[in-house]
């Protein structure tokens, strides 16, 4: 599985189009419905899994992983702590099981930014005899052309605001992309900017409705169930772009040198600082997985959030060490170590990001 999706990586990248034949595969293995919980008929894999799963699918095409990562981490959620309604989450599971079924948050707006560093959603549920209609722009909806549910973080437009993500269906009228995703990286995750125009939204069809204020705030500490796989997703970029180094130095036959490049003491120096990289990393991610898992109260979030700052910049730093040492060779369009190192770039993109996640274990560690 992972290897057809790896072979279409290219391609998608190339034209940003949907990759829905990737995610067919994916979902044809079972992966994007490994989270359901068990009480719902899923396998209820934890974060360990998780983190594997997002891993292999990181090194195949993280533009894939990473939607993927978004359906999975709801489900995790859902069946960690149920906060769904329970008819329309019925509905999902069963829709799950029969077909790709993507489900993504829209968070993020222009005006303000990350949720990850507070503030009020512009984005407006207006209320209707029977429901809500809401009105608003999101941007890098991750996703966004292929998401059956988009689940809207809003504010009411009451005397008192109170603030809710608001369940969307993905055909719904009155969705619109605004913005066409066009970045150096993952570029065929559609993370597009999205409005909602006066979208109809019935009654129960909203999850955690209540006043604005910390408990409706973006909880930095909390996400270790998300900071864990995607950082692991990450990590699958590295290792990809180690497996291209790795055979560029074994089949590279310079004339003037008359053995593999791999033979030289540059890069198997290389080679071993890559490595001791990515180990290290992975040990520490996937061993926070596991005790999450257990339950481990020792475990604190921010470690998970340590975890991710370093799994971060090890990942990035080794893809860097590759394409410095292959020079033109590793920048070539040709070659797939150009994608990754573009690739690995998201990595400290996403919420919360190094700065808050510092400011969240430095906090801690002179307060303990």
């Amino acid at each position: 599985m992972t290897e057809r999706i790896a072979e279409l990586a290219a391609s998608y990248d190339q034209s940003a189009a949907f990759p829905a034949e990737s995610l067919r595969c994916a979902h044809e293995a079972g992966l994007l419905t490994a989270t359901i919980g068990e009480s719902y008929g899923g396998p209820g894999a934890g974060v360990e899994e998780t983190a594997r799963i997002l891993h292999r699918l990181g090194q195949a095409d993280p533009s894939v992983a990473l939607i993927a990562a978004m359906t999975l981490t709801n489900h995790a959620r859902q069946a960690a702590q149920p906060h769904w309604p329970e008819e329309l989450y019925a509905r999902v599971v069963k829709e799950s099981f029969a077909r790709p079924v993507l489900v993504n948050h829209a968070r993020v707006e222009p005006d303000l930014g990350s949720p990850a560093r507070g503030g009020l959603p512009v984005t407006r549920a207006r209320r209707t005899p029977d429901g809500w209609a809401v009105s608003g722009t999101k941007r890098f909806v991750t996703g966004a052309e292929g998401l059956d549910w988009f689940l809207v973080w809003a504010s009411t437009d009451e005397p008192e605001p109170r603030v809710g993500t608001f369940v969307v269906p993905g055909h719904s009228p009155g969705i619109e992309i605004t913005g066409r995703w066009d970045q150096l990286g993952l570029r065929a995750s559609g993370s597009h900017d999205v409005t909602f125009h006066e979208v109809e939204v019935p009654y129960e069809h909203v999850i955690g409705i209540g006043p604005h204020g910390p408990a409706a705030e973006q909880d930095n500490r909390a996400g270790a169930a998300l900071h864990l796989p995607l950082a692991a997703l990450y990590l699958g970029v590295a290792r990809a772009a180690q497996a291209f180094f790795r055979t560029f130095a074994q089949t590279r036959v310079p004339a003037n040198l008359g053995h593999p490049v791999a033979r030289t003491e540059r890069f198997r120096r290389t080679a071993g600082e890559i490595e001791v990289l990515l180990t290290a990393a992975e040990q520490l991610v996937f061993d926070g997985a596991g005790r999450l898992d257990a339950g481990d109260s020792a475990y604190t979030p921010e470690q998970a959030l340590g975890a991710r700052v370093l799994a971060d910049r090890h990942g990035v730093r080794a893809v860097e060490l590759a394409v410095r040492l292959l020079g033109n060779p590793g920048l070539a369009r040709g070659n797939p170590l150009e994608r990754h190192f573009r690739d690995i770039q998201c990595a400290p993109v996403h919420a919360p990001q190094e700065d808050i996640s510092l400011l969240a274990i430095g906090t801690k560690a002179l307060n303990p």
